[in-house]
């Protein structure tokens, strides 16, 4: 069974950046589309970022051109670079990773940004 393992939060200033990195035990990976989301305190989860197998990405338009997403296969990693971090981007935030009609999920990294 594919696990994932999030790391690379922390509370930072606004402004800062941080880079965040979801980690798998099985090969597949490599082969499975991935998403980061984020819940914040008292707020519904939000889908921040997601990519394919191939690469291709997309983003949510609050961290559209500050958050880039990327992936490298040969260390069955995805990676969710953020920059000019935000107050509003406080939450802890998970990797999620679609296998067939089912999804695995990480157990989540707190990202905490004060102005």
């Amino acid at each position: 069974q594919v696990q994932l393992v999030e790391s690379g939060g922390g509370s930072v200033q606004a402004g800062e950046s941080l880079r965040l990195s979801c980690a798998a035990s099985a090969r597949i990976f490599s082969l499975l589309p991935v998403d980061w989301y984020r819940q914040a305190p008292g707020k519904q989860r939000e889908l921040v970022a997601g990519i394919s197998s191939g690469g291709r990405a997309n983003y949510a338009d609050s961290v559209k051109g500050r958050f880039t997403i990327s992936r490298d296969n040969a260390k069955n990693t995805v990676y969710l670079q953020m920059d000019s971090l935000k107050p509003e981007d406080t939450a802890v935030y998970y990797c999620n990773a679609h296998i067939g009609a089912g999804l695995i999920r990480g157990q989540g990294t707190q990202v905490t940004v004060s102005s």
